[in-house]
């Protein structure tokens, strides 16, 4: 899968998104290193897939490129940014039980807006699942790049191209 790419000067603010989240209790706020290990734990049993490499990384950044969606106290989805790669989004992931409420698309344009403060121009979303691809239009206009290797993840240990 090749990585998408989002202009960061035309997404939307999440302002209104996450005021209506609020009022049926989900915040979301930026991670705190005194949750680091709640959300590496939640990170790696969330979905399949495991991102708690990815979260780690996020933890040493600083500030922290990490955002959470909590209910209840307790923690429902993540999402971050600047963790594979400088100026890539990714990973994020919220519970299959909170989804279609608005907590993925509140954490996404969240974190692109932290990195449009950082000064980019524009963002790479690293190698989305086929599945999100869709969410990741609709929600920040993100295009796929023409790419046919695996990009900045080729130098993982699993994949030999």
């Amino acid at each position: 899968m090749a990585d998408m790419l989002v202009k960061l000067y035309d997404i939307p603010f999440s302002y209104a998104l996450e005021e209506k989240l609020s009022e049926e209790g989900i915040k979301i706020k930026k991670a705190l290193a005194p949750d680091r290990s709640k959300i590496i734990e939640f990170s790696k049993t969330c979905s399949k897939d495991d991102y708690s490499d990815e979260v780690s990384a996020a933890f040493c950044n600083n500030p922290v490129t990490c955002y959470i969606a909590t209910k209840e106290k307790k923690i429902i989805g993540f999402a971050c940014y600047e963790a594979t790669a400088k100026n890539f989004f990714g990973p994020m992931a919220v519970l299959d039980s909170e989804r279609k409420k608005g907590i993925g698309k509140a954490l996404l344009l969240r974190s692109l807006e932290s990195m449009r403060e950082l000064g980019y121009a524009y963002a790479v979303i690293g190698w989305p699942a086929k599945s999100a691809v869709e969410f990741y239009k609709k929600c920040a206009g993100a295009v796929m790049i023409d790419e046919s290797s695996s990009g900045v993840y080729k130098r993982m240990i699993e994949i030999d191209e």
